[in-house]
C-alpha cells in the first residue's frame, strides 16, 4: 500500500504555500484565504485523494474522538443491538459514536465512509452481511482503504471480504445446528423464506440449513425456497406466497428472526396456526422475540458481544500483516414456535 499523502505535496502540486493549504483545508479563525486559492488546493486535495491524519490532529487539538458505525438498518433489532455493544465499547475508551444507516441500499456505504473520513473519525465499524456484487465490494475497498491512509482503523462484522478485521458470524454452522434440531423433533416437511439471492448472510444460513437436511435424508424442495427481502415485510410477503403454493409443509425457517416474526404475522392473517398447523424458526434472537407469542425458536447470536468485539478489534493497534478475525458461533434455542412433533 502506498504511503499517505501529504500536505506539503498538496500545497506544491496547487502551487501555494503549506501554511496558505492548510488554512484552506483546515480553516483559521485569524486568516482567510481567497476564494480561487480555496478552490485551486481544494481541487488538489481530492484530486490526490489527500485527507487529513484524524489521531494525529486529534491528540494535537486535544479533541474527543469519534467512531463512525455504518448499519443497513438502525431499526432492525439485529443492528441496534450491535450498536449498543459499540457504544458501550466506545464509552469505555472515552469515544463517541456517529451512526449511518444506508437502509440496505449498498451504493451509501463508501459515501458515508468519505464522510466519516473527512470528519476525522478515529475507526470505522461496519456492520451487515455483504452482497455477491464484487463492484460494489471493490469500491467500498477502495473507500476503506483511503480511510486508513488518513490514519483512521477499520473493524468489519460480516463476511471477511474488504481486507479489513473481521468480526465473522458463523452463520452456515448456526444454521445446520438448527436444522438438525428441528429434525430431532420430528420435522420432515421443511420450507425456507431464504432471503435475496446474492445475500450473502441469507445464502450462507440457506445453504447451511439445507445441506444438513440433505445429510439427513430429508432435502429441502427447491421450490419451497422462497426468496424474498431481508427484512419483516419481505418475511411476510415471502409467508403469504408460501402457504398460498405450498401449504403442506410442517416448519418454515426464515433466515433472520426479523422476517420469522413478518411470517408469523401472514401466517396469523392467512388463519394459519403457529405452531398448531406449522411451525416457524428464525436466526439472531433478537431482543423484539420477548414480546413474540408463540416464543420463536431462533439461533442466539450474542450480538451486545459482537458489537464490543467489532469495537475492541477496531481501535486495537497491530502491526502490518493478514487481516485478523474473530469468529462467533451461535446457539440453537427451541421453544413454543416449535413443539416436538415425536409423539
Amino acid at each position: 500500500m502506498a504511503g499517505p499523502v501529504t500536505l506539503s505535496q498538496v500545497a506544491r502540486e496547487a502551487g501555494v504555500s503549506l501554511a496558505t493549504a492548510s488554512r484552506a483545508i483546515n480553516g483559521s479563525a485569524n486568516r482567510t484565504v481567497r476564494d480561487d486559492l480555496r478552490e485551486r488546493v481544494l481541487a488538489t486535495a481530492e484530486r490526490l485523494r489527500y485527507f487529513p491524519d484524524a489521531n494525529a490532529q486529534a491528540m494535537a487539538r486535544g479533541q474527543t474522538t469519534s467512531i463512525g458505525l455504518i448499519v443497513h438498518d438502525i431499526a432492525d433489532p439485529y443492528f441496534s443491538s450491535i450498536a449498543a455493544g459499540v457504544s458501550l465499547a466506545a464509552e469505555r475508551a472515552g469515544l463517541a459514536v456517529t451512526l449511518a444507516s444506508t437502509q440496505h441500499t449498498a451504493s451509501r456505504e463508501p459515501r458515508f465512509v468519505e464522510v466519516l473520513t473527512r470528519q476525522r473519525a478515529r475507526a470505522i465499524i461496519v456492520v451487515g452481511g455483504r452482497l455477491d456484487d464484487a463492484e460494489a465490494n471493490d469500491h467500498m475497498r477502495r473507500s476503506l482503504v483511503d480511510f486508513r491512509r488518513a490514519g483512521g482503523s477499520v473493524a468489519l462484522v460480516g463476511q471477511p471480504l474488504l481486507d479489513v478485521d473481521s468480526v465473522v458470524i458463523e452463520n452456515s454452522r448456526g444454521a445446520a445446528d438448527l436444522a438438525r434440531a428441528l429434525h430431532g423433533r420430528g420435522y420432515r416437511r421443511f420450507a425456507v423464506l431464504g432471503g435475496p439471492a446474492n445475500h450473502l448472510t441469507a445464502r450462507d444460513r440457506r445453504t447451511g440449513f439445507g445441506d444438513a437436511l440433505t445429510e439427513l435424508g430429508t432435502p429441502v424442495d427447491p421450490a419451497v425456497v422462497v426468496e424474498c427481502e431481508f427484512t419483516r415485510d419481505g418475511g411476510y410477503d415471502g409467508m403469504r406466497r408460501l402457504l398460498a403454493d405450498s401449504p403442506d409443509v410442517d416448519v418454515v425457517f426464515a433466515v433472520n428472526d426479523v422476517m420469522a416474526v413478518g411470517a408469523i404475522a401472514a401466517a396469523r392473517d392467512l388463519g394459519v396456526s403457529v405452531p398448531g398447523d406449522v411451525g416457524v424458526a428464525g436466526f439472531d434472537d433478537i431482543v423484539t422475540l420477548r414480546d413474540i407469542t408463540p416464543a420463536l425458536s431462533t439461533v442466539r447470536i450474542p450480538l451486545i458481544e459482537v458489537g464490543v468485539a467489532a469495537t475492541e478489534l477496531a481501535l486495537a493497534t497491530t502491526s502490518a500483516g493478514e487481516p485478523r478475525q474473530v469468529h462467533v458461533e451461535g446457539t440453537v434455542v427451541l421453544r413454543e414456535s416449535t413443539p416436538d412433533r415425536t409423539a
